[in-house]
Order: structure tokens, then sequence, then C-alpha cells
């Protein structure tokens, strides 16, 4: 079959890469893809604001996927244009897609549901945020209702500091995503990421990871939108795997489909381990960044039969198979990063997939024959080793072949599970 896959990041690349290993795919087309994507598929300009458009070429080139790489299109609907014209999708409809468009949306779901997750509140001004502020103790999680790009949560350790971040939000610093804002308790844990394929009905785990969100070695700095990420993540065990199918994954998907609006797709919970249990943080609609990266190096099997499965409702009868070994990867960003990255830098992979490493493209472009920076994280490179200890030896032996003078990267991705490892060897 024909698979048509829209986006240009670092996921794109892992997904094209793995796409084009499916002993079902015939051709595989890219839209605006990257570098990196061109060595896998046909990259072509397309402008999915255009949805008829992108169903015309659909149409032309005897599609019979399309995959939705990032979360914008799927927010604005491009799924629900394209299958009104019998076009399958690997996402949800633009009403589903509310579970990552919108913060409200997800908390009113699971107080509805009875999902565990943090106490919040909804609020639509600045006066009624700072008024708000009053029914929580510091640390303040301040979070824009819409899409900012992972960037559109700030963890305010005092009034002070909450209150100027409000007037920030308010005041447009993430666009329209900042209209309302998302006031909510601080959970105390350990972060992880859980991964589930879901045609509406059927629910199909697909693995965990844990990502690195602050820019700073040892978790500091600002949020990013990952810096580096392992899977799988040991601290999801088995039966915490379990308590978050049953108390958070399948009340989404049930309440979601009695409301008329079922998801189909991918369905990534971002999870805090409290010593209450699993709570959910957020969902996002889509494939984690760099998350998806080390998923598809773990995966064996068609990807493509997989994901046209899941848009034709037909998973129950699907078993994916992931290798037991631990995928990290490392994001090389472009200095200024989360702020305003250096772009143009010139870059060079040397040597760093002659041995067991893959880079994937998350922000590069050609120049004059040459690979250059065009965003903020720019490679994410990965590996694969028998332990979280070993991949990361691989992954950053990889890294220092690189050539990339404007960039840097954290050195210690892993290092929780790392220091874990070192003590049950002990």
């Amino acid at each position: 079959m024909n698979v048509l896959l829209l986006g240009s990041g670092g996921r794109e690349h892992a997904l094209a890469w793995k796409l084009a290993q499916s002993p079902s795919l015939s051709r595989l087309y890219a839209a605006p893809g990257n570098p990196g994507i061109s060595e896998e598929a046909e990259c072509v300009t397309l402008d999915v604001n255009d949805h008829t458009k992108v169903a015309a070429f659909c149409r032309d080139k005897d599609i019979a996927l399309v995959v939705v790489g990032p979360e914008a299109p799927l927010v604005d609907g491009l799924a629900d244009s394209l299958r009104a014209e019998g076009i399958a999708v690997f996402g949800p409809s633009k009403a589903a897609a509310q579970l990552e468009g919108s913060k409200g949306f997800t908390k009113d779901l699971c107080a509805r549901a009875g999902i565990p997750t943090a106490g919040y509140v909804r609020t639509t001004s600045l006066d009624e945020a700072r008024a708000a502020l009053a029914r929580f103790e510091p640390p303040f999680v301040l979070k824009a209702d819409g899409l900012a790009a992972g960037k559109g949560v700030v963890i305010a350790d005092d009034i002070e500091a909450a209150e100027i971040a409000l007037a920030d939000m308010f005041g447009g610093q993430f666009g329209k995503a900042g209209a309302e804002v998302v006031i909510e308790e601080f959970m105390r844990g350990e972060e992880a990421s859980f991964f589930a394929l879901t045609d509406g009905t059927f629910i199909l785990p697909f693995g965990s990871a844990q990502d690195h969100k602050r820019v700073g070695e040892g978790d500091v700095g600002p949020n990013t939108g990952g810096m580096g990420a392992y899977s799988p993540a040991p601290v999801l065990t088995e039966e915490l795997e379990a308590r978050v199918i049953d108390e958070i994954i399948r009340p989404t998907v049930e309440t979601m489909a009695a409301d008329g609006t079922p998801y189909s797709g991918v369905l990534y919970a971002g999870l805090m381990l409290t010593d209450a249990g699993p709570k959910l943080i957020e969902y996002n609609c889509r494939f984690g960044d760099p998350e998806c990266q080390v998923l598809m190096m773990r995966l064996r099997g068609d990807l493509a039969a997989i994901m046209l499965a899941c848009a034709r409702g037909e998973l129950a009868g699907v078993r994916p198979d992931f290798a037991p070994e631990t995928a990290l990867t490392v994001v090389m960003a472009a200095k200024g990063y989360p702020g305003t990255p250096e772009k143009g830098g010139a870059i060079d992979l040397g040597e760093a997939e002659a041995g067991e490493a893959k880079v994937f493209h998350a922000g590069t472009a050609e120049k004059d024959g040459a690979l250059v920076a065009s965003g903020g994280r720019v490679l994410n490179v990965t590996a694969m080793g028998a332990n979280v200890t070993e991949a990361q030896r691989i992954a950053y032996e990889a890294v220092d072949t690189v050539s990339f003078p404007s960039g840097f990267c954290r050195r210690d991705i892993g290092w929780r599970e790392i220091e874990r490892e070192r003590r049950a060897g002990e």
C-alpha cells in the first residue's frame, strides 16, 4: 500500500524509518519531511491546512493510509476531512483530539470519569487566575489550555513567580493557547510515559518510556519539548501498567465513545507515579517526541499494517512485538534552545551511524549541499543496549563523533535508571 506521512521532525523521521521497513508498504510519501526523512520517503510539498489539496493528493497517489505525525493538524480536523473522502487515517478526529488541544477539556473528562489526576481550576482571566491561586499550595502548576509546542507549562515556586507567569500567559506569551489557563495541584513522584493504540473500542498497549523535559543536567532549567528519552521505563512495572490501563486509559476510551467522540490512534499518557498510584498529568494525541524515536527502535514487525488496522477498527487481532533491550536517545539542540535557537549552524554526522547508533533528524535542512540546523531540537542520536547504562554509553559514543559547534546536549540522559541499575548491581 501507499502511505502518506505528515510532519518534519524527529518523531516523523523515526516513523518514516520504521514504515520504510514494512513488508506491506509499496511507496512512502512525506510532507514536508526533512533531509533524514528524504532517505526513507519521497518528500512532497503539501499545505496540511488545505484539507482539500491533501485529499486530492491522496486520491492522485492512491494513498491507502495517512499517518499524521504532529498534533496541530489533528486538532484542526484534518483526519475528519480525509475520512469524509474515504481515506484511512492514523490519528483522532478533531473532537477526540481535544484531549491534547485543551487541558481543561481533559481535566473535565477526568473529573467525570473518575480518572486519577491533579486537582485543578480552569480560569479565563488574569484576575480569576490570581484569585484561584489561593486554593493551592506552592509550587503552582500553570498550564496554557491550548497547544503551545510543549512549552505551555510553568511550575512556579512561589506566589510572586506564579503571578508573573500568569500575567505572561494571559498577556499573549503562548498566543491563543493562553486565552485560558489551568491551575493544578503539584503532584510529587516520578514521571513516566505510557502509550496505547486504540480504534475506539479495543486497547492495545504500545510501550513505555521516560523523557527528560528540563534543558539542564540533573533536571534543572526551563522545560523543553524533551532533551532525551529511553524505553522501556522499568519504573512502570507490569502491575502499574495494568493499573494505568484499568484506571486511566480504559475509562478515557469508554467515556470518549459514550460521548459520541470515539478516539482512534495513539493515546500518549503522561503519568506521575505518586505514593497513591499512577495519576494522569496530561494526554497527547500523537506519539511523543523524542519518545517515538526509542519506541520505533524497539518495535519489530510491520508498522504500516498495525496503523492501518487501527484506522480500520481492526486492532483486536494485532500483537505488537518489542525488543526486550533498552533504546535511548540523546537530543542535540541548537544553542539558545528552548529560547531563540541559533539556526544555520553546520552539522557533520561523521561516524555517528558507523556503529550501532541511528541518528534521527529533528530540525535540519540542506544548504548548498551541506547539512545545517533549522530548529531548536536538531538531532536525536539513538542507540540500543542490554540496559539503560549500555544504551547510554553507545549513544554518547555516537554523539561524540558528531561535529555541531553551535549545538549542545545533556550528558545525563537516563541518569535515574542508571543509578538504580548501579545499586542493583552492588
